[in-house]
């Protein structure tokens, strides 16, 4: 589970309380320092004109204010177009803007733009021109150039060879001002692998592969790893609240709720570009701005429904494709933004318009349509009811912007989106409002993207109030929480119910209709934590003073199956029940097989710690440690091994299970013998330490003139004088017993 930093995102920070040479940034400002030539920061260079006579000129330059305009201010008599000595244009002008925020515009927005059929326009800064220019900068004479000395990286997934070869999953837990990275020893202590002090301001965050630990800082964010955890790149990006790895870690984007003041010396990684920004995009392997961003602070559309008003600062607020070729972002109410990577370039040059959409969710998979050859992503989005338009769902395929499927709704109060881990299918939970709009009720639609058409199917019709839904992990089964009080802050946390939900039995490939498969009443429970591998799931009481539970659910039991859920592809137990007082977060390790529960010092300062859990809910390992913040399993990249390989592992699984239970029995054999030893050891030595006690008090007696003390041969009684020894034993017996009743 990804950690939640809800607490971090409107944190201000106090530039006294940060030593700006904690996090040494030297060489960056010495490798991309550079001091630039006041007074041309607006200057922008334009190439790539047509070649056009004196009379054609003032044609030209009306026709490239156009474009210029677009980006910015520019005067025509600002727009300098150099005539050659034939009389012709020399096929490049100089433009100053009114700013060189407009200056930077024109670069980003313009270069190879076309400008007609045969000419595409290069727009370069003036400073960079400058800078990069042959007038003293390039020596003329030619030099080879010099071979770095190779060096051999450190291997970034080392972590995936477990030296213990029992392929435990590492963690990392952040508690005081320390943070520790350690292996998971199930019930035995976590062995360390590095632990540091100060090696975070804020929080530390995986990427989303494992590959780097992220530290964050006054000064920037910086990302470690390999075996000696050394540092592997660094974004200087100022006062950073929140941040974002993009699912194959090859962008990260920053926010701070302070915007970046460029100071005039320069930066070591920002330009003139980001000043006033609060979002940069960064390439993680190049560690260089991509392009930046400023809030977006819209005021809430009015709607006729009950539609609430966006937060002011969503986050995510850019949203990443599953291949990373694409982030998007919504400008609510109006529009959705798709740009294309590593350009950073809106896709086909324009924002996507739609009125009035509230929400959008990229697919988590690549999903192959019939028909479709070209490489191709999805997203869904919704709109709310606006005069007698219904609400509406769509499915928008990327690039080609191709509404794959759309579905009309009515009497909508609001709408959550949810994907399965595979894009298989998407649930969509509808809130319906009645028409007096006092009650509500609750859908649940679900497109099956994977086949032909996305039909939807209606699942339910729920009169609770939903507050949680979670779908299995590569599965088809998902689980609701609903509590039929209202929604909010209370004294006493609303009693709730949890419902399961699993396919009919169907040929396969098929997969029947979704149907109701159990619901267990009066809980407290408030979240789902499913197992990444499936089938298991954790349905759990979090930040409740009052409840604490964890219970632990298997949807594959191996027993007998009630006869009305026969026909149902699931068969539920619950195999345990733990409780953790003042628990407060709750996640998987990614092999599916064990569950930590920890309760942190950031929500509260009672009992912090973790608690360690197998899948089956036996407690583990129970750790208290004072002033606890932050748990987080280390990610796993997705396995090498084809559907193919893997299941014939799986057909073959009690074979290899024997090899590892007999692991498990040396390794609990020789944590016996090593507990024996020790025992031994220690009598020993208490032994040893008696004699020699003794030793001393015997010295001592014959110090002060005292007898010496009789030795235990001394002690005993000989056999002789066993035999005088006279022993009387007493005998009862009783000869004659009567009862009397007296009256």
């Amino acid at each position: 589970m990804a950690p939640s930093f809800d607490h971090l995102r409107d944190a201000e920070f106090d530039e006294d309380d940060y030593d700006e040479d904690e996090v040494d940034i030297s060489d960056l400002k010495e490798k991309y320092e550079v001091q630039l030539e006041h007074g041309y920061d607006s200057f922008v260079v334009i190439d790539g004109l047509p070649e056009v006579t004196e009379e054609q000129k003032p044609k030209l330059v009306k026709f490239l204010l156009k474009k210029l305009n677009s980006v910015g201010k520019a005067k025509e008599e600002n727009v300098y177009m150099p005539m050659g000595e034939d009389g012709k244009s020399m096929r490049f002008s100089f433009v100053e803007f009114a700013s060189p925020a407009e200056a930077a515009a024109a670069v980003r927005q313009l270069d190879m733009v076309p400008l007609d059929k045969k000419h595409t326009l290069r727009v370069n800064k003036m400073t960079d021109i400058d800078r990069y220019g042959r007038e003293g900068r390039v020596d003329e004479t030619y030099e080879p150039p010099k071979m770095e000395e190779f060096t051999e990286k450190e291997h970034l997934r080392w972590f995936l060879a477990d030296p213990s070869g029992r392929g435990r999953d590492q963690f990392v837990m952040y508690r005081g001002d320390s943070v520790a990275v350690c292996w998971n020893n199930e019930r035995d202590t976590p062995d360390p692998i590095v632990d540091r002090d100060h090696w975070t301001e804020m929080f530390v965050q995986w990427s989303p592969l494992g590959t780097y630990l992220t530290s964050v800082h006054a000064q920037g964010v910086q990302l470690w790893g390999g075996p000696q955890w050394t540092r592997q790149k660094r974004f200087a990006h100022p006062f950073v609240n929140m941040l974002d790895f993009s699912p194959n870690e090859k962008y990260v984007v920053t926010w701070s709720n302070r915007p970046i003041a460029i100071p005039e010396e320069g930066h070591p990684q920002l330009s003139l570009d980001e000043d006033g920004k609060n979002y940069v995009i960064w390439d993680v392997e190049t560690a260089k701005p991509l392009r930046s961003f400023a809030n977006l602070d819209l005021p809430p559309q009015s709607t006729d429904g009950p539609v609430k008003p966006a937060p002011k600062f969503p986050w995510p607020a850019f949203k990443w494709s599953a291949d990373d070729n694409y982030v998007a972002r919504l400008t609510h109410g109006q529009s959705i933004s798709v740009y294309e990577l590593p350009s950073m370039k809106l896709l086909d040059k324009t924002t996507i318009k739609i009125e009035g959409v509230m929400d959008f969710e990229w697919a988590p998979a690549t999903v192959q349509r019939e028909g479709v050859k070209v490489h191709e992503q999805l997203f869904c989005y919704w709109t709310p009811e606006m005069g007698s338009n219904p609400a509406k769902v769509g499915l928008m395929a990327i690039p080609s912007k191709e509404i794959v499927r759309s579905l009309n709704l009515f009497s909508v109060s609001d709408v959550k989106l949810h994907w399965q881990t595979e894009a298989t299918y998407l649930a969509v939970k509808v809130d319906r409002h009645s028409k007096s709009k006092k009650s509500l009720a609750t859908t649940l639609e679900i497109f099956r993207i994977r086949e032909k058409g996305v039909p939807v199917e209606i699942v339910d019709t729920i009169k609770d109030t939903v507050i949680n839904f979670a779908w299995e992990p590569k599965g088809d089964r998902f689980c609701i929480i609903t509590t039929t009080e209202p929604v909010g802050p209370t004294a006493v946390p609303p009693k709730t119910s949890v419902a399961f939900f699993c396919p009919e039995k169907a040929k396969a490939p098929a997969v029947g209709n979704f149907k109701h498969l159990r619901t267990l009443e009066k809980k407290n429970h408030n979240s789902i934590y499913w197992s990444p591998r499936g089938r298991f799931v954790v349905v759990a009481t979090v930040a409740n003073q009052q409840s604490s539970d964890l219970e632990f659910y298997d949807l594959d039991f191996e027993g007998e199956k009630p006869e009305a859920e026969k026909d149902l592809t699931a068969n539920l137990q619950l195999m345990n029940i733990g409780d953790h007082y003042g628990v407060t977060d709750v996640a998987w390790d990614p092999s599916g097989r064990f569950v930590a529960s920890w309760a942190s010092a950031w929500k509260h300062s009672m009992e912090n710690g973790f608690h360690i859990y197998d899948f089956k809910g036996e407690a583990l390992r129970e750790d208290a440690i004072e002033k606890f913040k932050q748990f987080s399993w280390r990610p796993r990249p997705a396995t090498l091994l084809t559907k193919d390989e893997q299941k014939q592992i799986r057909k073959n699984l009690r074979e290899y299970s024997r090899q590892f239970e007999q692991d498990d029995a040396e390794r609990g054999a020789s944590a016996d013998r090593e507990v024996v030893e020790a025992r031994r050891r220690m009598l020993e030595e208490w032994l040893a330490w008696r004699a020699n006690v003794e030793e001393e008090i015997e010295e001592e007696r014959l110090d002060r003139g005292l007898p010496a003390k009789p030795g235990p041969e001394a002690e005993e009684v000989s056999g002789e004088e066993r035999k005088g020894e006279v022993i009387e034993e007493i005998v009862e017996e009783v000869l004659e017993e009567s009862e009397e009743i007296v009256a």
